[in-house]
């Protein structure tokens, strides 16, 4: 049998359908449209492998409406267009009950070919049900998404992926004829990375690999199996967040050619390169700051060019940022000032702003004192001057304390000349 074990067990039916309770369940919103027959587009967002496919077929099904399927790797404009002229004539009788276009990985999509789907959601040609593992709100176009609801799927935890083996020894016309026995899953649920499709592929790779109708499914066993048959799952969803997090802290820890090694296992395995020119933004900021600013600048001319450039010549660029960073100097100080803030923001409340500083637009707050005594900076010497911009209750508190990196000693040195001992710098 050909048909992956993943697909053999593919749920037709909502009340099949494994976890997802908080939207699929009796209380769920989406089971409540699902069982009203009124869908409305909609972008379905999680990690891999946890049924996005899969509730989108569901969805057709159980309203008995037309489906038709993309797939954001491979489709441009042109196809779109073709689907949805094909989506408008299979509507007919199902005025009350339009078409679903399923586009799976939508993030991947460009804005021209957003941009195209627009007029089908809007008139109602289509109800729109995209999938994605990226957060819409930075992937989808505005326009799109306003016409779109978005509801969030949740990993699979242990039991759940425990279940589906159950089900799979239970229910495959296959894997029912033989004598499985979980003893162990611990292996199984590691390699899949909470990925239910991946799950299911690993174990019946393992399953079909050993000869006889008993078998015990250990720890060891599934451990020496994936490394005797050198077992490859498929790229796009390859341990991806294991990786990236890999990546991040190769960079954080100024080891430039582990950090390319990452790069290239998520390159090889399609991870989109504006997710991980994205990240690069976040750790220019978060784990090297205001040791090289420059790093930031960099980041971002990185993301603009891989959105611009694609594949495959995006990896050159993001080889060069990647060992940029994992080169620079590093400093965390403006990512702990922020915590800190934040901290005292939520511990002391709405303290009040010194008058001296406070904006006075009308009369009345000139009146009431609204910016007496404030001293205009560069009307004094080296364009500074000693002033209280600190709430009272925590004058003299220090949130940013500069690392120790050349740059950022540099600053400590400035801003103690200009302090004084008013902050201890």
């Amino acid at each position: 049998m050909n048909t992956p074990l993943a697909e053999r067990l593919r749920p037709k039916q909502l009340d099949d359908y494994l976890s997802q309770q908080h939207l699929v369940g009796k209380d769920g919103m989406l089971y409540q449209q699902i069982k009203s027959g009124v869908i409305p587009s909609m972008i379905l967002w999680g990690p891999p492998g946890i049924g996005k496919t899969t509730l989108a077929n569901i969805i057709a099904n159980e309203s008995q409406r037309p489906f038709f399927k993309l797939s954001a790797i491979n489709s441009g404009v042109k196809d779109i267009r073709e689907v949805i002229e094909k989506a408008k004539k299979s509507g007919g009788l199902f005025t009350a009950k339009n078409p679903i276009l399923f586009i799976d990985e939508i993030h991947r999509f460009s804005k021209s070919q957003q941009d195209s789907l627009l007029e089908a959601v809007e008139k109602g040609w289509v109800t729109l049900i995209g999938a994605t593992t990226e957060n819409p709100s930075f992937e989808v176009i505005a326009a799109l998404l306003s016409r779109c609801q978005v509801y969030t799927l949740n990993a699979f935890n242990k039991e759940d992926l425990e279940s589906l083996l159950k089900r799979a020894i239970k229910e495959d016309d296959v894997l029912s004829k033989l004598d499985i026995e979980l003893k162990e899953t611990e292996a199984l649920l590691r390699l899949s990375g909470g990925d239910a499709r991946k799950l299911l592929n690993i174990f019946e790779l393992i399953v079909m690999s050993l000869d006889g109708k008993s078998i015990s499914i250990s720890n060891e066993l599934v451990m020496k199996q994936v490394q005797s048959k050198a077992v490859r799952y498929d790229k796009t969803g390859e341990q991806h967040y294991d990786i990236i997090s890999a990546f991040i802290k190769s960079i954080r820890g100024s080891d430039p050619n582990a950090a390319i090694y990452y790069l290239a296992r998520m390159i090889e395995g399609g991870e989109d390169v504006k997710f991980i020119a994205r990240r690069l933004i976040i750790l220019a900021s978060e784990d090297i700051g205001n040791a090289n600013p420059t790093a930031l600048v960099i980041a971002n001319n990185t993301f603009q060019a891989v959105s611009v450039v694609g594949n495959p010549e995006s990896r050159i660029i993001l080889s060069q940022c990647t060992t940029y960073m994992a080169s620079s100097p590093k400093s965390n100080a403006s990512y702990e000032a922020i915590n800190k803030a934040q901290h005292l923001v939520r511990e002391t409340g709405d303290l009040s702003i010194p008058l001296s500083i406070r904006n006075a637009p009308t009369k009345l707050m000139k009146e009431l004192g609204y910016g007496d005594d404030y001293k205009y900076a560069h009307n004094y010497a080296n364009n500074f001057t000693m002033h209280e911009f600190m709430p009272e209750e925590i004058s003299n508190t220090i949130l940013y304390n500069p690392g120790n990196n050349a740059r950022e000693e540099a600053m400590r040195k400035h801003l103690r000349t200009l302090w004084k001992d008013k902050y201890g710098y």
